[in-house]
């Protein structure tokens, strides 16, 4: 796993020409701790501020940051198969696992999504430790663990969802410790969570606004609702999930052709059910739970929002498969079958890259020049302001993708909002001034930005009076 995420994080940083927009954004958020930002609850931003300040603001300690992340979550996922299923299940489903295209093609990324991810995969973890030992001190990190995860999005909904079916069908009911221990659970991770819902009570609730504004308010039709749904659905297992299924099935057809191959070591008794049921809840409760939100809510099911628990569809679906489904008898033609799937996955993204051909690069945000937009602006910028660049107002990914260009590190004025920006103050644009990004309809007076960015243009306001040094200086990226 580390030789996979040192090759994808080489190509990943060679074939983009800006990071990721939510690796931006994280940068830009850790210039404050706070209770909450504006879309999401704080906790990856918490997580990535140490790493900040020992490693220095840049793009490649958001890159280690979201790989970890990743990393950590699949080392539970793994550890927790062995435990259920033995050795040669986990390694096909951890390799399984990792062809999957959020996995790879975005493990430079460091979100919320992959936050939860983490969140979700202990969960999975301790929930089984809580029923399997029947100790309450599993209850109780299984609530930090489900704290935790609501601290880094509240799709841990779906997480929580996943505990509940499982434990019907423990029939924990029936249980007095895992009664007790469902209720502290439940107690545990509410203070966690406490904080952050006192901040949304003194700020408007902006998190959910943005949710509803950006996809659960979408209130489609009937037939705009089954359509969503089942692109979402199949986008998921038919598209992301796709190189998955792919190995199993090399996996499988390698099994055939060995002389020596033996069948998944399934525990059989009331562990083996326990354990199906688990993995079964975790792999096929989302991919339930977010077609039902389309249907019934009208939402505009983001893509995404897979992320955190498509993990798990590879073991559910090795639980459905026939039980004369088969295994090589050696690793080696598993390490191929994974190393071909990878290798066909590497060209894929190099081709649509903007290092591919013309024909074959795709519209997505990494071919954005974000360095030469930054060199169009920077020398011109600072003659107006008189000094450095302090502050740089405009859309998040735009404006945050430019501060990290240049020197000064300048803040982010996100859209021009000080409400969604509480690292700036207003006397710190006073003295300092800003460069503010405009789109279409930006008055004459302001210069177009070029071809790095068309039909953007940037303008500057001056600081009011002398410049004050000390407020103004650059900011250190360490």
């Amino acid at each position: 796993m580390l030789a996979f995420a040192f090759v994808w994080l080489a190509h990943l940083n060679y074939a983009s020409l800006v990071p990721p927009t939510d690796d931006l954004e994280q940068l830009t958020w850790s210039r404050s701790l706070e209770w909450g930002y504006y879309k999401h609850p704080p906790l990856p931003t918490w997580l990535l501020w140490p790493a900040l300040r020992v490693f220095g603001w840049s793009a490649w300690t958001v890159y280690l940051a979201g790989a970890a992340t990743t990393l950590a979550a699949f080392w539970i996922f793994w550890r927790l198969l062995v435990r259920l299923r033995g050795e040669s299940y986990a390694l096909v489903a951890l390799l399984a696992a990792a062809c999957i295209s959020y996995y790879n093609g975005r493990l430079y990324y460091y979100n919320h999504n992959v936050v939860l991810l983490l969140a979700n995969a202990a969960c999975a973890a301790l929930t089984w430790q809580a029923f399997a030992t029947q100790r309450l001190r599993w209850w109780v990190a299984l609530g930090l663990a489900v704290g935790l995860g609501a601290l880094a999005k509240y799709q841990v909904a779906v997480t929580a969802a996943s505990i509940l079916v499982f434990a019907t069908h423990q029939r924990a009911w029936q249980h007095r410790t895992h009664r007790r221990g469902i209720v502290l659970a439940a107690l545990v991770a509410g203070l966690l969570f406490a904080p952050h819902l006192a901040w949304l009570r003194t700020h408007g609730f902006a998190p959910l606004h943005y949710a509803v504004e950006s996809s659960l308010g979408a209130n489609l039709g009937p037939l705009a609702r089954i359509v969503d749904t089942l692109n979402w659905l199949l986008d998921q297992l038919l598209n992301r999930a796709l190189p998955a299924w792919l190995l199993l099935g090399l996996a499988a057809w390698l099994a055939r052709r060995a002389p020596a191959a033996g069948e998944f070591p399934m525990r059989q008794g009331t562990q083996g059910s326990a354990a199906r049921a688990l993995l079964l809840s975790w792999g096929a409760v989302p991919l339930l739970f977010m077609p039902i939100v389309g249907l019934f809510a009208g939402a505009d099911l983001q893509k995404h929002w897979g992320t955190p628990f498509l993990l798990f569809a590879v073991p559910a679906v090795l639980e459905l498969a026939p039980r004369r489904w088969r295994l090589p008898a050696s690793r080696a033609p598993l390490l191929t079958a994974f190393v071909a799937v990878q290798g066909l996955l590497l060209v894929s993204s190099h081709l649509t890259s903007p290092l591919g051909p013309q024909a074959m690069r795709d519209s997505h945000w990494r071919h954005f020049d974000a360095r030469r937009a930054a060199l169009a602006i920077g020398d011109a910028a600072r003659n107006q302001l008189g000094g450095p660049i302090r502050v740089v107002s405009g859309p998040a990914a735009i404006a945050g993708a430019l501060a990290l260009e240049w020197p000064e590190s300048p803040l982010v004025l996100i859209d021009g909002r000080l409400d969604r920006s509480p690292w700036i103050d207003e006397s710190l644009l006073r003295a300092c001034g800003w460069v503010q990004l405009i789109d279409a309809g930006a008055p004459q007076a302001a210069t177009p930005v070029g071809s790095a960015l068309p039909g953007w243009r940037w303008l500057v306001v001056p600081p009011e009076g002398a410049v004050a040094t000390s407020t103004c200086r650059p900011v250190s990226r360490r």
